[in-house]
């Protein structure tokens, strides 16, 4: 059973395959006061969308085995409600049509703005 304060947290799933950029990425997420979940691969990360809808999925484009754009279709197709978030350092131009775009590197700031922007139960600290 899951307690009531776990259930009225933003949850959060990173898909990055740099563990430095999902330890950075779960760390802005977790001080905003999210739950999060991270994946190094596509793979993974619907094995996890599969267990616990997230509110938003942060999706690198660049992936080892399924990229990026067809996970975030895959994703689109399976949990409409969940708010896309595009991550890479890629230019933005080539980004999969998301709600937000995250270019690298991130900040804490533009994380707060995606926030605000597309999880209306998320509320600033």
């Amino acid at each position: 059973m899951t307690d009531s304060i776990h259930d009225s947290r933003v949850r959060v799933l990173i898909v990055d395959d740099s563990e430095d950029q999902r330890h950075l990425l779960r760390r802005y997420f977790e001080r905003a006061g999210c739950t999060v979940v991270v994946a190094a691969t596509a793979e993974d990360a619907i094995v996890a969308y599969g267990e616990d809808i997230p509110d938003l999925a942060v999706i690198d484009l660049i992936l080892p085995g399924m990229d990026g754009w067809e996970l975030t279709l895959r994703l689109r197709t399976d949990n409409p409600d969940c708010a896309i978030a595009i991550t890479s350092v890629l230019d933005e131009e080539d980004y999969p049509t998301a709600q937000a775009a995250l270019p690298k590197p991130v900040t804490g700031a533009q994380i707060r703005q995606v926030l605000r922007d597309w999880v209306p139960k998320w509320t600033e600290s």
